[in-house]
C-alpha cells in the first residue's frame, strides 16, 4: 500500500532543505543544497530569485529519488514551501525578476527611505496601520529604494513575491502572499483589518500589483504539468501557500501558541513570541501570526550563526575543536565582552550602524576564548530582546529551541543560563522544511488532521545553572553599556566602510567598462 506523506521546502539564508514526511511525522528523505547570498557592497544582501526555483526542483526530484531508491512507494498528497523574509523579489509581467531580491533585515540599503517614509507619514501613524516602526525588516521602504535608485527597473515591475509565494507560484501559476509576510510588507499592510492598506500601497508601490491573500496552511493550488514535468511531482497535487522561515519554523516544533517563544538558533538568531493581543513596541516588530487570530511579537539578531562561522574560518578549526575550547574557557571568556554586531544589529538596538566590538583582550587569550565570547554575545542579544518583549507585555510561559544550532549543547546551555530561562528542544530540529510538511498534511488531511505534538514530541529540555546568574547578570550589565560607550565611534568606522565600499564598487563599475 503506498505510504501517504507531504513534501516541503525551505529556502533559507545559506541553503535550501528539502524532506519528505510520513502521515505519521516520520522523516523518509532529506535533501540539502548549500547556497551564498551576494554583498556587492556594505549593508547590502541580494539574491538571485531565480535560483530558488532551480533548487526547489533539485530538491525535489533528489527526495523524490532516494524514496524511490529506499524502495518506499509513495502517495504524495501535498507540498509545502517556506522561505526566508521578509524579502523583495520584484518581477515583470512575464515574471522574470527585474533585479536580484533584497533580502530581510540583513539588508540595510533602505535607510534614508525608512527615515523619509517615517517622517512623511508619521511614526505613530505607522505603528497603528502596521503595528511596527519601519526598520530594515520592513518590506516597504526596499520597494521604495528600488523605485528611487533603480527607476528603470522597477518600470519593468509587476508583480512581488517572497521565496515561498514565488514557489507556490511557480509550481501553481497562483499570485498569492500569506497574510503574515504581508504584515512584514510595512507600512502596506494594516495589521488590525488584515489586507493591504490601499491609500500606501498606491503611494510606495504603484504600479505593482497587491497580491491576493491568504493563510499559510491555506491550499492556493495545484501542481501544473509545467511543473510536473520539471520538478517530478504529480500534476494537480495541492500546495498551500507557505510562510516566513521563521514562522514555519515555529510550527514544525508547535511553538504557535499563546504564551511561546521560539528561538531559531541559525545563521541569524530570530524569536517569536505568540498572543492574541496586538502589543506594539517601538523596538521589536509586531506581526499577525502564521494563523488567523494570532498575533506575534519578533526580534530577531543579525549575526549568530555567522559569526560561529566567521570565527571557524579565521582560526581555520573545526567546530567540535572550538566548542571544547570553548567550554574549557568558562563563564565570562576570561575577562571578554564581544558586542555580536558585525552586519549591524536589528532588535531591540535597530541599528544597521552597529559593528562587532571585542573588548578586554589581551595576549595570553585564545582562539577557545574568542568563541565562548561569541557564544556569550548571542546569549546576552537574546537576553536583550526577551527583557524587551516582556517590558511590551508578552507573556512567555514556554521557550521552544529549533535550528541548526541546538545540535551542540554548549550554546544552548549558555542561552539558557545567560537567559534564566528553560528551553525546550524537540526531537526533530530539521526546521522550517518539516513545519512546511505538516502544514501541507494538515491542508490535505483526508480524516483527522494531525498534531504537531505527536509528530515532534520534545525530546531535551535545557535548564539554566543558578551558579551562573549572576556572573551573567554583571556580563550583561558591561554588554549593554559596551555598547553605548562605543555607539558614536562604531558609527563613524560603519561611514568609512561605506564611503570604502562605493569607492571600490564605482572602481569596479569603471574598470568593467574598460
Amino acid at each position: 500500500m503506498p505510504k501517504r506523506c507531504t513534501l516541503g521546502v525551505d529556502i533559507g539564508t545559506s541553503s535550501s532543505k528539502g524532506v519528505l514526511v510520513a502521515a505519521d511525522g516520520e522523516i523518509l528523505a532529506t535533501a540539502t543544497v548549500a547556497h551564498e547570498v551576494q554583498r556587492p557592497r556594505a549593508g547590502w544582501v541580494e539574491m538571485d530569485g531565480r535560483i530558488w526555483w532551480d533548487e526547489f526542483v533539485e530538491l525535489s526530484r533528489r527526495l523524490l529519488a532516494e524514496a524511490s531508491a529506499l524502495g518506499i512507494d509513495l502517495e504524495l498528497v501535498g507540498v509545502g514551501v517556506s522561505g526566508m523574509g521578509p524579502c523583495i523579489l520584484l518581477v515583470d509581467e512575464h515574471d522574470d525578476p527585474v533585479r536580484p531580491a533584497i533580502l530581510y533585515g540583513v539588508d540595510t540599503r533602505a535607510a534614508a527611505q525608512v527615515e523619509r517614509m517615517s517622517q512623511q507619514l508619521g511614526i505613530d501613524e505607522i505603528t497603528r496601520v502596521g503595528g511596527s516602526a519601519l526598520t530594515s525588516q520592513a518590506g516597504g521602504p526596499k520597494i521604495a529604494w528600488i523605485a528611487e535608485e533603480e527607476p528603470e527597473a522597477y518600470a519593468r515591475a509587476r508583480r512581488l513575491f517572497m521565496p515561498a509565494s514565488w514557489l507556490a507560484r511557480r509550481l501553481t501559476g497562483a499570485y498569492v502572499l500569506d497574510h503574515q509576510s504581508a504584515s512584514q510588507v510595512s507600512p502596506l499592510y494594516d495589521i488590525e483589518a488584515e489586507t493591504w492598506h490601499r491609500p500606501w500601497w498606491n503611494r510606495f508601490a504603484a504600479g505593482i500589483e497587491a497580491p491576493p491573500l491568504a493563510w499559510a496552511g491555506d491550499v492556493v493550488g495545484t501542481v501544473t504539468d509545467a511543473a510536473a514535468v520539471a520538478t517530478g511531482i504529480p500534476a494537480g497535487t495541492p500546495v498551500i501557500a507557505g510562510t516566513i522561515d521563521a514562522w514555519t519554523e515555529a510550527v514544525s516544533v508547535g511553538a504557535h501558541g499563546t504564551g511561546d517563544l521560539m528561538l531559531m538558533y541559525g545563521t541569524t538568531m530570530f524569536l517569536i513570541a505568540t498572543g492574541e493581543e496586538t502589543l506594539r513596541t517601538p523596538s521589536m516588530w509586531t506581526t499577525v501570526g502564521a494563523f488567523a487570530g494570532t498575533r506575534n511579537l519578533a526580534g530577531g539578531l543579525a549575526t549568530s550563526g555567522a559569526l560561529t562561522a566567521w570565527l571557524t574560518d579565521l582560526t581555520d578549526a573545526d567546530y567540535p575543536t572550538l566548542l571544547a575550547e570553548a567550554a574549557d574557557s568558562g563563564v565570562g571568556a576570561r575577562g571578554l565582552v564581544m558586542l555580536p554586531y558585525f552586519a549591524g544589529e536589528r532588535t531591540p538596538i535597530l541599528d544597521p550602524d552597529a559593528r562587532g566590538v571585542i573588548a578586554g583582550l589581551t595576549l595570553s587569550h585564545s582562539r577557545g576564548d574568542l568563541y565562548r565570547a561569541a557564544l556569550e554575545a548571542t546569549a546576552l542579544g537574546v537576553r536583550h530582546n526577551v527583557e524587551t518583549m516582556r517590558a511590551a507585555g508578552a507573556d512567555i510561559r514556554r521557550i521552544v529551541a529549533v535550528g541548526g544550532g541546538t545540535q551542540g549543547s554548549l550554546w544552548l546551555q549558555i542561552v539558557s543560563d545567560v537567559t534564566g530561562l528553560v528551553q525546550e528542544v524537540p526531537q526533530t530540529t530539521i526546521g522550517a522544511s518539516y513545519g512546511a510538511a505538516f502544514l501541507a498534511a494538515v491542508a490535505t488531511a483526508s480524516v483527522a488532521p494531525p498534531s504537531i505534538a505527536d509528530w515532534n514530541p520534545v525530546a531535551t529540555t535545557i535548564r539554566p545553572r543558578p551558579e551562573t546568574a549572576a556572573g551573567y547578570d554583571v556580563l550583561f550589565e558591561r554588554y549593554l553599556r559596551l555598547y553605548a560607550s562605543t555607539r558614536e565611534l562604531v558609527h563613524e568606522l560603519a561611514a568609512e566602510q561605506r564611503r570604502a565600499s562605493g569607492d571600490a564598487h564605482d572602481h569596479a563599475d569603471q574598470e568593467g567598462t574598460r
